[in-house]
């Protein structure tokens, strides 16, 4: 089955607020190996002159691939998350993000085509404080294999 293309153009309802804690920058921080003192030592950090610790420019993937795996896994969109690879990823931060934030993600679907028997998803995410102003930017291009010989052409 083929995933819906009505999806393409609109966007998801923005997500709940979600709070970036300082030990979660820590732990994502040394599980990546990102070993930079304004990621793991407050004072550090304020000494740099940020508000709070920073996370890591890849933190984003934390609270924007559950929101984008809910999406996935909708009947509705038809995408078969068994049989998917993720093709490209990128992130773009408009400032830094900080212990304390207060986040809030809307996913836009930018683009859906199939090539060879594969589909091909963009996904856009647009992170933002509470406040509204931008924080980041995410792209990610997600590829699954169709499964009926129609889909192949």
């Amino acid at each position: 089955m083929a995933p819906d293309a009505s999806f393409v153009g609109k966007s998801l309802p923005p997500s709940a607020p979600y709070q970036v804690g300082r030990e979660k920058i820590r732990e994502f921080a040394l599980a990546i190996g990102e070993g930079a003192s304004v990621c793991l030592d407050l004072d550090a950090a304020r000494a740099a002159g940020h508000p709070d610790l920073v996370a890591p420019p890849t933190f984003s993937v934390t609270f924007t691939m559950p929101l984008i795996e809910a999406f996935l896994r909708d009947p509705a969109l038809g995408w078969d998350y068994s049989r998917m690879v993720h093709g490209d990823q990128s992130i773009t931060l408009h400032r830094p993000i900080h212990g304390g934030d207060e986040l809030v993600s809307t996913i836009h679907v930018e683009e859906l085509t199939a090539r060879a028997g594969s589909h091909m998803l963009t996904l856009r995410c647009e992170v933002a404080d509470t406040a509204g102003v931008a924080v980041a930017t995410t792209r990610a291009l997600l590829v699954t294999q169709g499964d009926s010989p129609q889909e192949a052409s």
